[in-house]
């Protein structure tokens, strides 16, 4: 019973690991991708078509901005390095 409770409250659980590193950015788009669109097994060819193009248009959306985050979030460590005089580690980051 208790199994039957935890299925219903968690629904599936999985797990994607990489080595020696996190995600990358379209790993992320695909998951958060999949939780906004939906596409229904019966829907018709012609509704699963247009859902399809849409998804994709989500997917590329959000792979861009991640993109964006990730830039931003990099130009703002790289000049909180340099403020406390850490230079060299700065432009390590920048070239990543």
């Amino acid at each position: 019973m208790l199994d039957d409770i935890i299925k219903s409250n968690l629904g599936a659980i999985t797990v994607e690991t990489e080595q020696n590193r996190g995600h990358p950015p379209e790993w992320w788009a695909e998951r958060l991708t999949e939780r906004i669109c939906g596409i229904s097994e019966n829907a018709a060819p012609h509704v699963r078509q247009q859902a399809e193009a849409f998804k994709l248009a989500i997917y590329e959306t959000i792979l861009y901005h991640i993109k964006q985050a990730i830039n931003s979030e990099r130009c703002t460590m790289a000049n909180l390095l340099r403020s406390q005089g850490h230079e060299d580690l700065a432009k390590i980051l920048k070239e990543l």
